[in-house]
């Protein structure tokens, strides 16, 4: 009996495909990743099913749409009673590993998976729950001075976790190697950087020079021109607070460069111990990241928004029997799920239920049937209501609850500059897409489904605060874990995730919007 394929799942953070060679950028020095591509089919529209950290790779896990599992923000419980695709390939008789970052809420911090080999770089507790019932006034500047702090450092806590994760992933693969149970392996290895802090090592820092950093596509929106959604991001997010110079937006993209190169070696030492241990002839290679970054795109940084730059995904797909190519058909992370348990020979029950479809067709070259389309939520910082995404072809359609939709045609106009929702021209097609749209979905409920969440969750994430022994379910792997690691609020966070040797602090700027729910 043929031994099923083992699957490496290799994640890293808020990677934009538009930021890689694989997709036309020439700036990144990413030769692994480069290398990788050409053995692998490529997927020019992938997305993620949530533009958010712990939302997306929970739904990528579980095959689901986000708002179906109640992954409502960064502080939303995973349910253990929810399959992922670790549990299907464990009843196939799979081993399964997780090596790093996954960001996992709630006392569950395995889903499926038989051993975690590092703790987590986040909290797994309530305590980046949104808080609706606040006027969008808090921002503060914490979240974007992850942005306007860019620059190169001797040592950092995302280099700390990211050389963990690769000399325990490496490690795990040598043992695989030699395990004399044989059995096919998922081993998911998922890094923390290009997420921001965009702080670099030093050594990948030099390895770039300030003119070779290009400037953003789109120039900056000006506030005032910004349409409702993405003034409340704006401020949410603190960059009212700063001024975004040329000078800090270059050293941003430089930072980001850097880190997509530290990332690339990680990436090249792996593919070297598949091959020397001989993993490699049976062993199917993923990489993907959990959503993009708009990365300085129309002034805007982060992600937590339906552009491209921010929902896109890179996806590469190598393995046996597979044919290296590109395929422009639209997917999303969700389709992996059914995607690996079609890889290991199985089948999924009817009863857990699937938003996705398997990728196997595709790696194959068999488009008959593909339904070119997938759906995007969002329900966290800004905004105070649920919003919903669908991508159908070459159009892309959303509407944030309570505002105007917008739509575009992302083949003629991948920037989005060119607004078609409200032209009669595409009356029917906006239509199409709206109705597909609000099959299922009822805002209103969402919205109150969401603040009922929240009410919960921050009662529990106060008593947290309030009593030191309370467990915030992060796994502790290693000695002092819970010290080295993100744990905790906010503006901690931010804090902690800053640290780096030597220390900056960008100064800030006086803004006053005028909204006045708006206002500090």
């Amino acid at each position: 009996m043929t031994k099923p394929s083992n699957i490496l799942l290799i994640q890293v953070d808020e990677l934009a495909p538009q930021a890689m060679r694989t997709h036309g950028n020439t700036v990144a020095k990413t030769p692994h990743l480069d290398a990788l591509a050409e053995r692998s089919v490529v997927f020019d529209a992938a997305y993620c099913n949530y533009p958010l950290c712990s939302p997306s790779r929970a739904s990528m896990h579980a095959g689901r749409l986000p708002f179906a599992i109640r992954q409502w923000d960064n502080g939303a419980e995973f349910s253990a009673d929810i399959p992922t695709f670790a549990h299907h390939l464990r009843s196939l008789g799979y081993s399964t590993s997780l090596c790093g970052k996954m960001h996992f809420i709630g006392p569950d911090q395995y889903h499926g998976y038989e051993e975690r080999l590092t703790t987590d770089v986040y909290p797994s507790d309530f305590s980046w729950t949104s808080n609706w019932n606040e006027r969008i006034r808090k921002g503060g500047g914490i979240r974007i001075r992850n942005v306007t702090d860019a620059g190169p450092s001797v040592r950092n806590l995302q280099q700390d976790f990211d050389d963990e994760v690769a000399f325990w992933g490496l490690q795990k693969l040598f043992d695989l190697a030699r395990d004399p149970e044989d059995r096919p392996f998922l081993l998911t290895i998922s890094f923390t950087q290009p997420h921001p802090p965009f702080v670099a090592p030093q050594e990948y820092w030099d390895r770039y020079s300030e003119d070779e950093i290009d400037m953003p596509r789109v120039p900056p929106v000006p506030y005032e021109e910004l349409d409702p959604f993405n003034q409340k991001k704006h401020i949410a997010q603190g960059l009212h607070l700063y001024d975004m110079t040329e000078e800090r937006v270059r050293k941003s993209r430089h930072a980001y460069y850097a880190m997509m190169s530290y990332i690339d070696d990680r990436v090249g030492q792996l593919m070297a111990a598949l091959k020397s241990t001989g993993l490699d002839d049976n062993t199917v290679v993923i990489f993907t990241s959990d959503h993009g970054e708009m990365l300085g795109e129309r002034g805007m940084w982060m992600k937590d928004c339906f552009f491209e730059w921010s929902a896109r995904v890179p996806l590469l797909v190598s393995g046996p029997g597979i044919e290296p190519g590109r395929s422009d058909k639209v997917v999303s992370l969700v389709d992996l799920m059914p995607t690996m348990v079609d890889i290991a020979g199985g089948t999924l029950p009817i009863e857990t239920g699937q938003d996705g479809d398997s990728l196997v067709p595709l790696l194959k070259g068999d488009e008959a049937g593909w339904k070119d389309e997938m759906i995007c939520e969002y329900s966290a910082s800004g905004h105070q209501a649920p919003s919903r995404m669908v991508r159908r072809g070459r159009y892309k359609y959303w509407v944030h609850h309570g505002l105007e939709p917008m739509m575009f045609d992302v083949v003629a106009d991948p920037d989005e500059l060119n607004g078609l929702a409200g032209n009669p021209d595409y009356a029917e097609i906006q239509a199409e897409l709206h109705a597909r749209l609000m099959d299922g979905w009822e805002p209103e409920e969402i919205r109150l489904a969401c603040i009922e969440s929240q009410r919960r969750r921050l009662f529990l994430r106060d008593l947290t605060e309030r009593t030191p022994k309370y467990s915030n379910w992060s796994p502790e792997i290693s000695h002092n874990d819970a010290n080295r690691y993100v744990r905790g609020r906010q503006a901690a966070f931010h804090r902690k995730a800053m640290q780096r040797f030597p220390f900056y602090e960008s100064p800030p700027v006086d803004f006053e919007p005028e909204d006045e729910n708006l206002k500090p």
